[in-house]
């Protein structure tokens, strides 16, 4: 006689967990698992999006203190990856977590809502996840994906990985520019005058040192973690500086900026970037072609993630079939197409399936319980959101250099023997973060691969897509030439 309850059997069925070989208990794991690999965009993405300024001087949730909305941004993100995480278990039944992406994120605040309001930016994310989707539906997709060359996409990815490093570096003030970098043989420089100075660096320093342990340790949460531990120093380190400072007439030295100890630790949300979205605002402020290319360049980097990430998982988990594909791919692909709008549409940035699920997966995990499971987490941890605002930047910044490292592990995908790939990849990994700029990069990339398959001979081997977005960021990067000679 079977001891299943009548609820487990339904969960077992609809789920198929029996099927493919796991058990609740497997799957409630994993989707613990999986919660707590990839709970630190919590963290980072206020981090990342609430310390940017847009064109008109504003932080994201509005005003203009930097920094100062990080709760309202941290509750927002939970929000979203919550809701579409839940999505993915029930629509896909798919083991497989989504949350703003890091890397897009990077940049939103800082390739997009430089050039136009918040709002505006935040439309563009929800324009790019409606075109995403519209390409799922319609079958195009691979029309898209096969236009750009696999290696250049891996080099996108490397470039935003450096990219992301070096602002984990300058936002903790571990590399700074030259005050008067016209006048000196370098336009950057380590620390104050080629030196490091200061507890905010000791801090970055500590917590650096720290998550590369933690990782190298293969301890799980280990980003999480070593933010969480490098809080409690500088909280600690503060204190004491306020101490020797209280009895001094002329207090000096430079001491951490330790937010405030929340006055409740635990309450109701504050969804304030929800809805600061406009879908039209960014062609009248940045220009129709500039408008457009943002949007490709969003929609390049989340749709080959996600067809990345969604293969990796299904084969960890032994869920693809003959062809390599995992089950319901058209439900997954049609849920992170969902997910990038509704990210836009709470104001949080593009939301995309994270690699970090394999973690889940490792722990049993074979179905979209563990999914469910995840978000809900994710849901819960909404009303926790006031903690994340007392995180200072330099506890959370280290996060960002190992993940440049992690993304900068792909550059061994590229074919550097090729001068075809490795030029136009090279020019997209190192323009990104000496222009402080994605676009740039990507922009540089497309135009060198172009150029050489002409100079080449090959012209008819470019995808006639890649010819359209070549054209495109001509106009992009000659867009004031132009204007000047038309006017």
């Amino acid at each position: 006689m079977s001891t299943t309850s009548p609820e487990s059997s339904v969960v077992d069925r609809f789920f198929k967990i029996s099927q493919r070989g796991s058990t609740v208990g497997r799957e409630v794991r994993g989707g613990i698992v999986t919660f707590f690999t990839m709970a630190y965009i919590i963290v980072l993405n206020p981090l990342i999006l609430g310390y940017a300024t847009d064109a008109d001087g504003q932080v994201l949730g509005g005003g203009t203190e930097p920094g100062a909305n990080i709760a309202m941004i941290a509750a927002g993100t939970a929000l979203v990856a919550g809701v579409m995480t839940i999505l993915m278990g029930v629509v896909a039944n798919f083991p497989l977590a989504l949350a703003t992406g890091l890397g897009l994120n990077a940049f939103v605040a800082f390739s997009i809502a430089s050039q136009m309001t918040w709002a505006d930016a935040m439309g563009l994310v929800v324009i790019e996840g409606l075109v995403i989707l519209v390409l799922v539906l319609t079958g195009f997709r691979e029309a898209v994906f096969h236009a750009v060359p696999a290696q250049l996409k891996i080099a996108i990815s490397v470039g935003i990985g450096l990219f992301i490093a070096l602002i984990g570096f300058v936002d903790a003030g571990f590399v700074r520019r030259v005050p008067d970098a016209a006048n000196s043989t370098v336009p950057v420089q380590l620390g104050l005058g080629g030196q490091l100075e200061g507890w905010p660096v000791v801090v970055f320093a500590l917590g650096l040192v720290l998550v590369i342990t933690l990782w190298v340790r293969g301890v799980r949460g280990a980003i999480l973690l070593s933010i969480v531990l490098t809080t409690v120093v500088a909280v600690v380190v503060e204190a004491l500086l306020d101490l020797g400072r209280a009895g001094a007439e002329n207090p000096t030295g430079w001491g951490l900026t330790v937010p405030a100890w929340p006055d409740d630790l635990f309450a109701m949300p504050d969804f304030g970037t929800v809805g600061e979205f406009s879908l039209l605002g960014s062609f009248s402020s940045a220009g129709i072609v500039t408008a457009m290319l943002l949007v490709f360049t969003l929609m390049l980097a989340d749709f080959f993630d996600t067809m990345g990430t969604m293969t990796a998982i299904g084969a960890e988990a032994d869920l693809l079939d003959e062809e390599g594909a995992p089950p319901s791919t058209r439900r997954i692909l049609v849920v992170d197409s969902i997910a990038a709008a509704a990210g836009g549409a709470a104001g949080v940035s593009s939301n995309t399936s994270y690699i970090e699920s394999a973690s889940g997966v490792g722990e049993g995990a074979r179905t979209g319980l563990a999914s469910v499971v995840t978000g809900v987490l994710f849901l819960c941890s909404m009303v926790a959101a006031p903690l994340v605002g007392m995180i200072p930047s330099e506890a959370a910044v280290p996060a960002l250099v190992l993940v440049g490292f992690l993304m900068m592990q792909q550059v061994r995908g590229i074919e550097w023997a090729d001068a075809e790939i490795a030029i136009p990849a090279f020019l997209t990994i190192v323009l990104m973060p000496f222009t402080y700029s994605i676009s740039v990069g990507i922009g540089a990339g497309f135009l060198a691969f172009v150029l050489i398959k002409v100079v080449r001979g090959k012209a008819p081997e470019v995808h006639p897509l890649l010819w359209l977005i070549a054209a495109l960021f001509l106009v992009y990067f000659g867009i004031d030439p132009i204007t000047d000679a038309l006017s």
